[in-house]
């Protein structure tokens, strides 16, 4: 939706685009997009098990061998992935906690965050202008790399994106199984060109 906004002495207006619109039609995408992976899904396994190498484990010699390989390499890396998508769209991405406040070190007088300290104990330098955030969407606050989602609506621990193919964030708790999602998708594509 564009805005009009006026500036302060030039009397001219500037058409800004409010992106965040958009966030009511990716929540509405979702269903469709978990269908339509599944509709590749299904596809590239019509492709390589019932048109290519599905018959070929009836000819006979070494074609029904490299078919019966080909076959057992597709279907392992196909319920990996298959695990690995379902993970990542059921799996929560790891919201920021309600009652999460940054604790006080009473020593110097100013806030410590937990997750910033382990790193000052392994040598690593913190970065003086790092401060404790504040969504004002969820009025709360929010540890470092915390990022308010507007599709969602939350903020997400360690929030990677928002992933319209799994129809979910990408965030602390649920990256490892995206990046296996993410790993198993190479070997099928292979195995479906070849």
């Amino acid at each position: 939706m564009l805005q009009q906004t006026s500036g302060g002495g030039g009397g001219g207006s500037i058409m800004a685009l409010n992106v965040f619109k958009f966030c009511t039609f990716l929540r509405a995408l979702g269903s469709i997009m978990i269908f339509l992976v599944v509709g590749v899904i299904g596809l590239t396994y019509y492709v390589i098990v019932v048109q290519n190498y599905g018959p070929a484990l009836f000819n006979g010699g070494v074609d029904s061998f490299v078919a019966f390989l080909v076959l057992l390499l597709f279907h392992a890396f196909l319920v990996m992935l298959v695990w690995s998508y379902f993970s990542t769209i059921l799996t929560d991405p790891g919201g920021v906690p309600q009652t999460w406040r940054p604790t006080t070190d009473e020593e110097e007088g100013g806030i410590v965050d937990p997750l910033v300290d382990t790193a000052a104990g392994l040598g690593i330098n913190r970065d003086e202008t790092q401060k404790t955030r504040f969504c004002r969407k969820c009025n709360q606050f929010k540890p470092p790399r915390s990022h308010h989602c507007s599709v969602c609506r939350r903020c997400i621990l360690k929030m990677d994106h928002h992933c319209v193919w799994v129809v979910n964030c990408v965030g602390a708790l649920n990256y490892k199984y995206f990046l296996l999602f993410l790993l198993c998708l190479f070997p099928v594509a292979v195995l479906h060109i070849s």
